[in-house]
């Protein structure tokens, strides 16, 4: 969760769709199956509540949502049962990610970020999953439009992406520490915690987050909270509290409509 790839999920990182501009290097480092690209169940399930109550029951009205950046199909999987009755369609640019989430997803569909359009008409999607895929972007700028092209009037986006300001990272720039999310380099970890590489080229602050996604022509209907897998077990309950804030949280949920 795309310069890169496009994600499902966060750790801090995502599997997906790629920018032209990503370096070829990149790109096959995204390709790894071994680079990690879940955030742990808290988040999707959390992400899936607030996507089924925008959505409303699918007797009413099926809906059809694209995840796009699905990854391996994992986090569309754990959403499932919140989403029964609406069409749930993975679209990723990686094969290898396709192949996997055909083991988790009825529909699945190759689609690239960045290098024209997304394989679906104008206003086709009600719903657009956006899970970890933005940090990961040479031109977040341009995927948004391409995302606000593909749903109809007033659809919903919701997307998911680790959060700069999380309470944690606020304390470790007052030592002087790399933040969390963060890195330098996609051979290694360097001046922060942790050891996993997952190739984040871009954060963002609540604040920034929702400015940004407001100037690309949504309205922000909520930011929430997620909590990270990755805290260290001792400190989960407080991570778990700073969801009550979202500024503090590690990850951010947001929910905009198309204006």
């Amino acid at each position: 969760m795309t310069t890169t790839r496009q994600g499902t999920d966060t750790d801090a990182r995502a599997p997906g769709a790629t920018t032209a501009a990503a370096p070829r290097g990149l790109r096959e480092f995204y390709e790894n199956p071994a680079v990690p690209v879940a955030s742990g169940d808290a988040r999707s399930l959390r992400q899936a509540r607030m996507l089924a109550a925008a959505l409303g029951p699918a007797a009413v009205r099926p809906a059809v949502v694209l995840d796009v950046g699905c990854g391996d199909g994992t986090a569309a999987a754990t959403a499932a049962p919140l989403l029964a009755g609406h069409r749930v369609v993975g679209v990723d640019w990686s094969q290898d990610a396709l192949r996997r989430a055909r083991t988790r997803l009825t529909d699945v569909v190759r689609g690239e970020l960045g290098t024209g359009r997304l394989p679906f008409s104008s206003g086709a999607a009600d719903a657009v999953l956006f899970s970890e895929v933005i940090e990961h972007l040479v031109d977040p700028d341009s995927a948004l439009d391409e995302l606000r092209r593909v749903l109809r009037p007033g659809g919903h986006l919701m997307l998911s992406t680790p959060n700069l300001a999380a309470w944690y990272n606020r304390a470790l720039l007052l030592a002087g520490v790399q933040p969390v999310f963060s890195e330098v380099s996609l051979r290694g970890i360097h001046g922060r915690p942790g050891s996993e590489v997952v190739g984040h080229l871009r954060l963002y602050t609540a604040r920034a987050l929702k400015e940004f996604v407001t100037a690309s022509g949504f309205e922000v209907v909520r930011v929430a909270g997620a909590p990270f897998h990755g805290v260290p077990r001792p400190m989960r309950p407080l991570d778990r509290l700073a969801c009550a804030a979202p500024s503090l949280s590690s990850i951010l949920l947001l929910h905009a409509r198309k204006t």
